[in-house]
């Protein structure tokens, strides 16, 4: 069989559909290009025979180009089909420009189309375009003879000219078709109208079509399900099809009205759109007991139903049973019935129901599914429950309920696993050990604010949360009922104002809170899961014990009778414990090894005030904060993983070691009392003694030291310089500035740091510079302001015998040079980049600014 490809253009008259009202512009966007959304033929249908170029037999011609299309769009398997039934079509050309003969069609064309008609379309996903970026195409068919020796091969010529190219905003799918028809290439496009046969053995010709589709609904749907009902009413007004396909039920199976101003109308009008809708919010929104009886009469599917804000009367909750699919069901703030008669709901779905901040006398509950129930802060007196398979009873805040009404209703439900019946002033012992009897699979009770409950005569050995906020009744002696508890993990006694003393042995404990207890003075604790703890403004305590494999961080903050810690900790990595005024030195052997804690790396003493001697040795802590510590005096520290430790507002330090450590930096210079300091840190690079007045005594070890600041350090000797150099040979920056303890045995001694290339010895009390000049080849930078000691003589190496030739800045400043000395300095020194003098003689100004040198300072009158 031989090929058969069409090129078909639609031309639009306007690319873009002009604003018009809703209902025009539904019909514009469905009439334009197809006439129908899903019919091509429409399409072709509603054009002028003549603005397609058929000049005679207009019907006849346009049949048989509906013919063409219908088939190309049903594939090639339709064209072998109309092939074989004989479906042949005569050769025929259209031009827009001028008028031709066209032939007739054979019946096999008539059958092709009758067959598609009777096709089954899917009209709801499939709406094509076919274009080309062209303006004139041609149509050709071949025509194939049901004998099938030879085929006769006609080809029809369409130049379909368009005035503007046709682009839709929808089209998203591009694919290309490629097609050859069995003519001769060259075939004839004569005018007269005269059918022209081409060769069967021709070359086929390959031609290229560009076929876009329009956005499918089925896109469309997964599209517009990302978007909120506001959104899709928006996209619903940019053209039919969208409109369609943001109307579908898959989008409106919610149906929120929360504070809306609905007419009865209106909803109305939503049920009958959307009768399959599973959930509907109508709180807050006026007439709510007439919109609540439209919502259970029309919408038999509901499974979930809000409400709020509003009476609900009696016939409402009989009329519920109808919603036999419904399994949840929300009230707030709402007055069931009058608010003095007793309220039945007795539904066989439901699992969750709410009753929150709700006005009622008495309610009875028959729900035999339901598993969770809140009735939150409700005002109701008597609440009674058929529900056997209830597993979370929230009666929190309903303070009418009374002790026999609470043991009533929960005792009533044997399946319940949590409870919360805080704020319930009621509550005694009494329906607690009731409610322990009845409910073996009791996991969670929240007794918060129950001044009448002590726990001492409670078992509930399944527990495992338990919060008593704010329980005046719970004392020491509640310790004892609550270590039956062995599966409890989480335990909350904030502001339990009786509470003394807190002993328990849980092995399955993993977070204590104990915070605004006035008169708790002792933490005993063994839990091998605790893995939190948070004690605050507990003003007594002064002791704790703790004894857990889990627990890794600590915080134990303005405890300011805090003496005693005891830890056996073997994850426990973070420890603060500021403002803990009352710790003593013995704190230092918990954090030590061998002291509970090998796994420490963090520890905050700041504030602590009692620290007078400080001592840790640790292999494992890298971060120690004492600031604020203002009685330590002495401070040792053998912690060779230590990288951070701050030492702010430790005015009274005067004995320090560092050894070993790994600290990359350290800063001293705020201990002025500091006056003997020992370091061992492989690793430190930069350390600065400045303003350390008194100190007289160092050993430094140092080896990667690179720089060392030691400004003001009166009472350093040569001696501990020497020591200093021959340890720590990579410095490079080394400041003795105000430093007149130093003298020439010291200056000897740099010959030991080949790398030095910075030297300050400003304010000293030097008589010469020579071993300077001998010792400090590689020096760049040398500072001697107000060297009041030095001579005329003192510079003469540098001008005279070439010492310091790497020398680049020198600063003289406030010195006693006189003028001639300073002259020949500056005609001899020109490597030297910066210099700094004072005074100088204003003569000195041309010749300076002669010199080819930069000069950064200049000081004189």
């Amino acid at each position: 069989m031989k090929i058969w490809c069409c090129y078909l253009c639609f031309t639009r008259e306007e690319d873009d559909i002009e604003e018009v009202g809703e209902e025009d512009k539904g019909e514009v966007m469905g009439d334009d290009v197809f006439g129908d959304k899903d019919n091509l033929e429409g399409r072709l249908r509603n054009e002028d025979p003549e603005m397609l170029g058929f000049a005679e037999k207009p019907n006849e011609q346009l049949r048989l180009f509906e013919d063409a299309v219908v088939a190309m769009r049903d594939g090639a398997a339709h064209w072998e089909g109309a092939a074989r039934d004989g479906a042949l079509f005569s050769s025929f050309r259209i031009s827009r420009h001028s008028e031709g003969e066209a032939s007739s069609a054979s019946d096999g064309a008539a059958g092709a189309k009758s067959g598609v008609e009777d096709r089954d379309r899917d009209s709801y996903n499939k709406r094509f375009k076919v274009q080309s970026d062209f303006h004139e195409y041609n149509f050709s068919t071949a025509v194939t003879s049901k004998a099938g020796s030879s085929a006769i091969s006609a080809e029809r010529d369409y130049q379909i000219s368009q005035g503007s190219s046709f682009s839709s905003k929808n089209q998203m799918f591009y694919h290309t078709v490629t097609m050859a028809d069995g003519g001769d290439k060259n075939a004839s496009k004569s005018r007269d109208g005269k059918d022209d046969e081409g060769d069967e053995s021709g070359r086929l010709e390959t031609e290229y079509l560009e076929v876009r589709m329009d956005l499918t609904d089925d896109l469309l749907h997964m599209v517009f399900s990302f978007l909120d009902h506001i959104n899709l009413c928006q996209a619903a007004r940019v053209c039919r099809q969208w409109r369609e396909a943001s109307a579908h039920e898959d989008f409106w199976r919610c149906l929120n009205f929360e504070d809306r101003n609905i007419s009865i109308e209106q909803f109305e009008d939503m049920c009958r759109r959307y009768p399959n809708a599973t959930e509907v919010n109508i709180s807050g929104a006026p007439a709510i007991h007439l919109l609540v009886m439209k919502t259970v009469s029309s919408l038999r599917n509901l499974e979930v139903l809000t409400l709020g804000r509003g009476q609900l009367g009696d016939i409402f909750f009989h009329a519920l049973a109808d919603c036999y699919l419904l399994k949840r069901l929300n009230i707030n703030d709402a007055t069931l019935g009058n608010g003095i008669q007793e309220i039945l709901i007795n539904h066989d779905s439901l699992y969750h129901l709410q009753l929150t901040k709700c006005r009622v006398m008495r309610v009875s509950i028959r729900c035999p599914q339901l598993e969770t129930m809140s009735l939150k802060r409700s005002n109701m007196a008597q609440a009674v429950l058929n529900c056997p398979l209830l597993r979370e009873l929230d009666i929190g805040s309903c303070h009418k309920l009374s002790d026999a009404a609470i043991r009533s209703a929960a005792i009533s439900c044997p399946q319940l696993e949590s409870v919360d019946m805080s704020n319930c002033s009621c509550v005694s012992d009494e329906t607690l050990r009731e409610i322990a009897l009845t409910c073996t699979n009791l996991h969670f009770l929240d007794a918060s604010y129950c001044p009448n409950i002590s726990l001492e005569s409670v078992r509930l050995p399944m527990l495992t949360v338990l919060k008593l906020h704010s329980c005046e009744g719970i004392t020491s002696a509640s310790m004892a009922a609550i270590s039956h508890s062995y599966m409890l993990e989480v335990l909350e006694l904030d502001n339990c104002s009786l509470l003394t003393s807190v002993s328990l042995y849980l092995p399955h404990l993993q977070n204590i809170r104990l915070v605004h207890c006035r008169k708790f003075a002792d933490l005993n604790l063994w839990s091998i899961m605790l893995s939190s703890i948070m004690v605050s403004n507990c003003p007594a305590l002064h002791r704790i014990t703790i004894t857990s494999n889990s627990l890794q961080k600590l915080a134990l903050q303005k405890q300011e009778s805090l003496t005693t810690l005891a830890l056996q900790c073997q994850t426990l990595q973070e420890v603060d414990l500021t403002d803990c005024e009352s710790l003593t030195n013995s704190i230092c052997d918990v954090f030590s090894d061998g002291g509970g804690c090998p796994m420490l790396k963090s520890l905050v003493l700041d504030n602590c005030e009692s620290l007078t001697a400080v001592r840790f040795c640790s292999a494992s802590l890298s971060s120690l904060s004492l600031v604020g510590c203002r009685a330590i005096t002495a401070l040792e520290l053998a912690c060779p993983y230590l990288e951070q430790v701050f030492l702010d507002g430790c005015d009274h330090l005067e004995r320090a070691s560092f050894c070993p450590v790994g600290l990359q930096s350290l800063n001293l210079g705020i201990c002025p009392k500091l006056n003997a300091l020992s370091i061992d840190a492989p690793c430190m690079a930069l350390l600065e003694l400045k303003g350390c007045g008194v100190l007289s005594e160092t050993s430094i070890n140092c080896p990667l030291l690179m720089s060392l600041d030691a400004s003001f350090c009166s009472q350093l000797k040569d001696d501990c310089l020497s020591a200093t150099s021959t340890s720590c040979p990579l410095i490079e920056s080394l400041i003795l500035m105000s430093c007149p303890s130093i003298g020439s045995v010291g200056l000897h001694s740099l010959s030991c740091l080949p790398h030095l290339t910075v030297l300050d010895l400003s304010y000293t009390f030097l008589l010469n510079l020579q071993p300077v000049f001998e010792s400090c080849f590689q020096l760049k930078v040398l500072k001697l302001q107000a060297c009041k000691y030095l001579d005329d003589s003192s510079l003469e190496p540098l001008y005279k015998e070439g010492a310091l030739p790497a020398l680049q800045e020198l600063d003289l400043s406030y010195g006693t040079l006189c003028q001639s000395a300073i002259e020949e300095l500056l005609a001899f020194c020109t490597h030297l980049t910066h210099e700094s003098f004072h005074p100088a003689s204003s003569t000195l100004l041309p010749f300076v600014i002669a010199k080819p040198f930069t000069i950064s300072k200049f000081e004189g009158s």
